[in-house]
């Protein structure tokens, strides 16, 4: 089943289907909303960035494997 939902551009996926920029902007919303919670309990800046750096990697995970299987790039 081909899936051209995302090109690769080095090491970076870019959308290049409706569904493929869904998935980026719903990612991209999610990790603006665990920003706010985490702030929310948080008590100084650097308790909030260390916080959300393990949730940012775990999103950009996420999205860079759900690019991978969903491009057209791989080799098999």
């Amino acid at each position: 089943m081909n899936l051209p939902w995302f090109k690769r551009i080095g090491i970076f996926y870019v959308p290049v289907s409706f569904v493929g920029w869904l998935i980026l902007l719903c990612s991209i919303a999610y990790a603006i909303y665990v920003f706010i919670d985490i702030d929310s309990r948080s008590h100084s800046v650097s308790d909030t960035l260390i916080n959300f750096v393990f949730n940012g990697l775990i999103i950009a995970a996420v999205y860079s494997l759900i690019a991978f299987f969903a491009s057209n790039n791989r080799n098999t």
